[in-house]
């Protein structure tokens, strides 16, 4: 077989190859662990997600051996990403099982989703029985809306941290935070950060040591901006002006999941 129809069959298989698989596949490119109990995680994805809050720790949870991770959407229909790409879910909130581990991402698409009943309760119900509640970005921001954050230490992208106040979560200025079984991550690309912390934390460092070389993770940014304390002040109001009118909606709907937060809970009370 020549290296180009090598290559075509590779695509095919990874294409074709249902997420359980993947996840199966992967995890036969490390040794194995000692045999533990299986772990189920339910990564969480939705209309106008930014799909690196989700992929980058998709690629480095699947491939702890004996995951099984199910895509979770409120329907079947491809979810298409902030920046176009479509991903496919392969469970809805109505057919997916309970899992041990909840993941959530974030994105411009998550400020429509704070106010929206089906992944609200979803979250609530599915995080309250769940052994790890966990989240990148902004997905925090659903996680607090669900009641899932109230005393808990959790970060969140700089320009939307703030937002943490309003249900009664400390914000920590931090890449990862860990407090007790929440894990949350901070912007985007923390991603890669967050999900090495959490398959420490489920499987330990040597693990961990093994798929930071797998993935040859060693990130060197070109331009060293990716803060704003390294980017400057003129930068941030640069980007902070051009988000603007999404960090207003996004305050919006804040404040409006946090009052329906305090009325559910004057209702069981």
């Amino acid at each position: 077989m020549n290296r180009r129809n090598a290559l075509k069959t590779l695509a095919a298989g990874v294409a074709a190859a249902p997420v359980l698989s993947r996840a199966a596949t992967a995890a036969e490119t490390l040794p194995q662990a000692p045999t533990t109990k299986p772990l189920r995680i339910a990564m969480v994805i939705f209309q106008g997600m930014t799909q690196l809050d989700f992929s980058a720790p998709f690629e480095v949870l699947a491939r702890i051996p004996g995951a099984q991770v199910d895509v979770v959407a409120e329907s079947l229909e491809p979810v298409v990403s902030d920046t176009g790409l479509r991903l496919l879910p392969s469970h809805t909130f109505a057919s997916g099982a309970q899992p041990d581990l909840l993941f959530v991402p974030g994105g411009p698409g998550q400020n429509a989703q704070m106010t929206n009943p089906a992944m609200i309760g979803y979250l609530a119900a599915t995080g309250k029985n769940a052994s790890y509640v966990t989240s990148v970005c902004t997905g925090s921001l659903l996680l607090a809306a669900a009641g899932l954050l109230q005393g808990y230490k959790a970060t969140c992208h700089w320009m939307s941290i703030d937002l943490l106040d309003l249900f009664g979560v400390v914000a920590q200025q931090q890449r990862v935070v860990v407090d007790r079984n929440r894990i949350t991550g901070a912007g985007v690309t923390s991603g890669m950060d967050f999900a090495l912390t959490v398959v420490a934390t489920l499987r330990g460092d040597e693990l961990v040591r093994r798929l930071e070389l797998l993935l040859e993770y060693d990130p060197q940014p070109p331009f060293r901006s990716g803060t704003p304390s390294l980017a400057g002040p003129a930068m941030v109001q640069q980007v902070r002006t051009l988000a603007a009118p999404m960090l207003a909606q996004r305050r919006a709907q804040s404040e409006a999941a946090a009052a329906n937060l305090r009325q559910r809970r004057s209702m069981n009370q």
